[in-house]
């Protein structure tokens, strides 16, 4: 079975919401995205739908090269998975995108993350909870604790999560552009010593 990759974004934006949160954390990543193209053009995850209010959150396909992330240190994370496993992770993120306007960035569910205590609620997600529970569809990976309850260090923590690359999100695009334009290079040069061998060929 071929084996397919989705990658996990941990980012820290800089922003006051992410400032306080960090003072309960200490960690350096507090937030959480997921997406399955190593170049992350198509990044998914739960936060703040309007740049200047962090009050309105929810659903957001998020762009790396814009926005809060712009300027964003990050950690990128791959992990394995079989098509299967890629398919239902992708259809359950589908189904909360056509239906994105009952869905809501869970802030009491943040509050209760930061005492420890589980508040069940539907429809509703914080970042890393959202992640998880985009996993936890295909059972990639089992917590231990409630949904409700995974921080984006939890994440990092999965056993066959691969660190891809640490630093600014910027270089890291800039890095993936690089790689895909040089990929582009090599693949039309190869096409093109295959015409050439075929003409030769032919005489």
């Amino acid at each position: 079975m071929e084996e397919k990759k989705g990658y996990i974004l941990l980012t820290d934006t800089g922003t006051l919401f992410t400032k306080f949160i960090r003072l309960y954390t200490h960690q350096p990543y507090n937030h959480a995205s997921i997406a399955f193209t190593s170049d992350l053009s198509e990044v998914y995850s739960f936060g703040r739908k309007h740049i200047r209010n962090p009050f309105v959150g929810g659903f957001i396909e998020e762009n790396i090269r814009t926005g809060l992330l712009k300027k964003a240190h990050c950690a990128v994370y791959s992990f394995a998975i079989t098509q299967e496993q890629l398919e239902q992770m992708e259809l359950y993120i589908e189904q909360i995108k056509a239906e994105k306007e009952y869905y809501h960035y869970n802030f009491i569910g943040l509050f209760g993350f930061l005492i420890n205590r589980p508040i069940k609620r539907d429809n509703v997600f914080f970042c890393s909870q959202f992640v998880a529970s985009v996993l936890a569809e295909c059972e990639f990976n089992t917590f231990e604790k409630p949904l409700s309850l995974v921080a984006p260090q939890d994440l990092k923590e999965i056993p066959s999560l691969q660190l891809e690359f640490q630093g600014k999100l910027s270089d890291y695009y800039k890095n993936a552009a690089t790689s895909e334009a040089r990929s582009s290079f090599f693949s039309q040069l190869f096409s093109i010593e295959i015409w050439v061998g075929s003409l030769i060929n032919r005489h």
